[in-house]
């Protein structure tokens, strides 16, 4: 039976932090099960306070430790009322705030991260942990890395990488889109790159991990998935299946379906045609996808209250899919479609604002620039390939999960 990080280390009665003061950066999804009811799942705060960890201080990640806000919405700190602890928030108001500051580190003696990612670069908690691992090291605060699975598995990379200048929050390192790895083992690949000392960070492991399987098709015993939204607007291991390409909308004036119940699974526009744009997507055969025309009305974010025209976007193969080719092929079809109405997004886009927003989304302007000159899907991912062996390669040392066949591509 699949454990978390979390889990192996209660189950190890909390040893490695017997007698610390630590901060704890969580979210809800940040649940573990018990052992005497393996139905019941706790928060992870509420169990290391049961197993005698002195919990200090709290800090929320995007979207806030109860992941109420939504996205690109600054989140305030201040005292939770369920925990009753200070809570530090890491995504304010201004750049600085995504950084832990080294006066949060007062009287702490290490810092626990315990966050479930969703195996996509945009998503930036792990940006939020590397940041988080520079200040501890400065500090010499040590970092406890609970790992979780990486819910797309841990073989399939898929995308590009990202050039110095377009580095962001949703493009923290270079990693392809889809990169295949979970925090963990991120935080390896991190402490390397960046000359850290090795010994500032320690990742407890999950145990009987198979990098082979989804998020919802591993052993999770009689209690099933445990799955649990890390986000307002991911749902389900399905919005996370689709997320690498359908967060490419973000970087257009397309709907990416935020503010309807399926997120990142609906693309439309008021504009639109919609049966010839799901006749258009499905001709460019992308394998494991399946389009079909579909209208929506957002209840918040781009076109609210205003019935939107577009498709619903389908995984027939999750093994087949390509999530950021299917992106890139959504956005490359509603373009087509009507260049004058199509649109980038403009506005500040993740505390930056002079560069697009699906510059940033794609790590540099040659998929933008290849569509708005006609080009084809396949040239505007041409350079997809190359950087996904160049990504294989420099993971596969700090991989901490077997590889049936290592890291390759879709």
């Amino acid at each position: 039976m699949l454990l978390t990080g979390a889990e192996v280390l209660l189950q190890q009665r909390s040893g490695v932090l017997a007698g610390l003061r630590v901060g704890v950066v969580a979210n809800p999804a940040s649940l573990v099960r018990t052992e005497v009811k393996p139905w019941r799942r706790l928060h992870l705060i509420d169990a290391m306070e049961a197993e005698g960890v002195h919990v200090e201080r709290l800090f929320g990640p995007e979207h806030g430790l109860w992941a109420t806000a939504q996205d690109l919405i600054a989140v305030q700190g201040g005292r939770d009322p369920i925990f009753d602890r200070e809570v530090a928030t890491l995504y304010g108001r201004t750049v600085n705030s995504l950084t832990l500051a080294p006066q949060a580190l007062d009287g702490l003696d290490a810092v626990v991260f315990d966050v479930q990612d969703v195996g996509s670069r945009y998503y930036t908690y792990f940006a939020t942990l590397c940041m988080a691992i520079d200040t501890c090291a400065a500090r010499g605060v040590p970092v406890f890395v609970l790992d979780r699975p990486n819910p797309l598995g841990g073989e399939v990379i898929e995308g590009n990488g990202v050039q110095s200048r377009f580095r962001s929050f949703v493009s923290w390192l270079d990693l392809p889109q889809r990169h295949g790895l979970t925090l963990g083992e991120i935080a390896r690949l991190y402490l390397n790159e960046t000359g850290l000392d090795p010994r500032c960070v320690q990742v407890i492991p999950c145990q009987d991990y198979d990098t082979s399987l989804y998020f919802d098709e591993q052993s999770w015993g009689p209690a099933g998935s445990p799955w649990y939204a890390p986000s307002p607007n991911m749902p389900t291991v399905q919005t996370a299946v689709v997320y690498p390409g359908g967060c490419l909308i973000e970087g257009t004036l397309l709907s990416e379906g935020r503010g309807t119940t399926r997120p990142f699974e609906l693309v439309g526009a008021p504009w639109l045609d919609a049966r010839r744009y799901a006749a258009d997507v499905d001709a460019m055969g992308i394998g494991g996808l399946a389009v079909r025309p579909m209208c929506f009305e957002p209840t918040f974010q781009k076109y609210t209250r205003q019935v939107c025209h577009g498709v619903a976007v389908e995984v027939t193969d999750r093994r087949q899919f390509a999530a950021v080719l299917s992106g890139v092929a959504l956005i490359a079809a509603a373009r087509q479609q009507n260049p004058k109405l199509f649109e980038w997004r403009t506005e500040v886009y993740e505390f930056v604002s002079d560069r697009l927003a699906i510059d940033l989304l794609m790590g540099g302007e040659h998929c933008r620039t290849v569509l708005e000159a006609g080009g084809s899907v396949a040239q505007a991912t041409a350079d997809f390939a190359a950087a996904e062996l160049a990504f294989a390669a420099r993971a596969q040392p700090h991989l901490l999960y077997p590889r049936r066949s290592g890291l390759f591509a879709v």
